[in-house]
């Protein structure tokens, strides 16, 4: 059989998948902190009329923050819930909050 000289189109070799209803898989990229490394930063914003306090940028695995999101959850009384590498709190209770992870050994940023 005769090879084709002319090919038009792109190549599917090894890592590339026609179907495109899969997503990618987000991989963790990032360096894991212990506590005590960590730089947070606290903000407060405003939605739909209600506060919300965000801590961001924690660099720990995400079972680890799952656990820590439930554990302030349940002694801080509120609703949250994980965004990247942020946790997102309902109300206003950045000092609480603060408190909280200071007593597990994460540190802040000062402002």
């Amino acid at each position: 059989m005769k090879k084709n000289l002319f090919e038009m189109g792109a190549k599917f070799e090894d890592g590339w998948n026609s179907d495109n209803k899969q997503k990618p898989k987000n991989e963790d990229n990032y360096e894991i902190l212990p506590p005590n490394k960590h730089s947070l930063t606290l903000q407060k914003e405003k939605r739909r009329g209600k506060a919300v306090t965000i801590v961001k940028e924690f660099f720990i695995k995400k079972d680890e923050l799952k656990k820590l999101l439930k554990e302030l959850k349940k002694i801080l009384g509120c609703g949250g819930t994980i965004k990247n590498s942020s946790i997102e709190f309902q109300g206003d209770i950045a000092d609480r909050i603060k408190e909280e992870l200071t007593k597990r050994g994460f540190r802040f940023k000062n402002r």
